[in-house]
């Protein structure tokens, strides 16, 4: 088997745990992405390394991060690199087109910038060839979304988005018992992150994308997939609260939500889902407060994600209530990364053996579909999302999302 090269766009706290200058302060001070694709070099499922950033003069400042967070705290864990663009020059916007002229077509790409540069840096990937995961949102509008689905079959390659609540164990068992639950009722989902996040965020919270687009996607994700294909969102309207993030200097709202009609399709029946996001929550013993309910008419199911009975407390940090299903920092007694069970790590390493399947003709992209968030799959995420930042733009009016005969969404109509 052929292994693919991974480039990896973006240079942030999911992909290296690196903000500002210095260690994130969240969760993910050692990244996610990165320390994925270094465990898969380590087990020989990947070629090449290849990160993409905008400012080469950042780059030493990361590899120490990364030597100290990942190389120095996992025996043998190496943490080596090409970076793009080199050391010595201050911006380049462009780099990444370099870093895409070392790729060969069926490599992987993996997208994690700021929301308003997913769908051109998608679509360049992917007219390389290269198999494209991409940070939710995936893309901001649903035209853009149509136009990138139509280029992954144009080149025959796979494109997703990066939600990992669909691998969580708690939630996959949810969404399995979904089925039984009789036709979709009710769904409200909570998910928040603390204000030090707004700093984080600072260069495009408010500018390019707003914490709806960065968050509920993911609750919008898990509904649409235990509904699977059952049931289709009709129409949106938002509401927002403002007054914490302005007060920081940021023009965004600091929590929106999102009332969605949905249709059941077997009988007609009316579902309602309410997703709220917000990054104005205080500092507390989880970064990220995650929770659900769903109603079907036959039952429901309720999920706190953020707490699962496992504390800990400690002279420095205080009380904490961890997660290390999402991704396990923690070395094995050998001093090993042991984290391959964690969703946060699955939800890559699974694209990229999808993507290495469809490398090596064991499969094709339309295999995947059903399996990875992909990007035929997520356009009524995308609708929702839009639908609901033009109701926000338009005074909160409700916005209709249109279905074409293929059942698809095809476009969005304010009332």
């Amino acid at each position: 088997m052929h292994a693919p090269n991974v480039l990896m766009i973006g240079t942030g706290e999911y992909t290296t745990g690196f903000v500002h200058g210095e260690a994130s302060r969240s969760d993910k001070s050692a990244g996610v992405v990165a320390l994925t694709v270094f465990d898969l070099k380590q087990q020989g499922r990947i070629g090449q390394i290849f990160m993409a950033g905008t400012q080469g003069t950042k780059f030493p400042a990361i590899r120490r991060h990364l030597e100290e967070k990942i190389g120095n705290r996992y025996q043998g864990l190496k943490v080596s690199f090409e970076s793009f663009p080199e050391d010595t020059v201050e911006r380049d916007s462009q780099a990444y087109r370099g870093a895409l002229d070392r790729m060969e077509s069926g490599d992987v790409v993996i997208i994690f910038t700021p929301d308003d540069s997913h769908f051109p840096l998608a679509m360049e990937a992917v007219a390389r060839g290269c198999h494209t995961l991409v940070a939710k949102p995936i893309v901001k509008t649903l035209a853009d979304h149509l136009e990138l689905a139509a280029k992954a079959d144009a080149q025959e390659v796979l494109v997703a988005m990066e939600v990992h609540k669909r691998w969580d164990p708690i939630y996959l068992d949810a969404r399995d018992r979904i089925r039984d639950l009789g036709e979709f009722s009710y769904f409200n989902a909570y998910m928040s992150q603390p204000k030090s996040q707004l700093e984080s965020f600072s260069a495009w919270a408010g500018k390019s994308s707003d914490i709806s687009y960065y968050l509920n996607a993911h609750h919008i994700d898990f509904n649409l997939w235990a509904v699977d294909g059952r049931a289709r969102p009709r129409s949106v309207t938002a509401c927002a609260s403002t007054g914490a993030a302005r007060r920081k200097g940021i023009d965004a709202e600091d929590t929106i939500s999102l009332l969605t009609q949905w249709e059941n399709l077997r009988d007609g029946s009316l579902a309602t889902a309410i997703y709220t996001s917000s990054w104005i929550a205080p500092r507390s013993d989880v970064h990220s407060q995650q929770r659900f309910h769903f109603m079907g008419q036959l039952g429901e199911v309720q999920v706190d994600q953020a707490h699962r009975g496992y504390q800990l407390a400690t002279d420095t940090s205080g009380l904490s209530s961890p997660n290390p299903l999402f991704m396990k920092y923690t070395p094995d007694r050998a001093g090993r990364f042991a984290g391959q069970s964690g969703y946060g790590y699955q939800s890559i390493a699974d694209f990229i053996a999808a993507a290495t399947s469809i490398r090596n003709r064991q499969s094709v992209p339309g295999d995947w579909k059903s399996r990875l968030a992909a990007v035929h799959e997520t356009i009524p995420v995308t609708a929702i999302l839009e639908a609901g930042r033009r109701s926000l733009d338009a005074d909160n009016r409700p916005v209709t999302i249109e279905w074409d005969s293929s059942g698809r969404p095809c476009g969005l109509s304010i009332r």
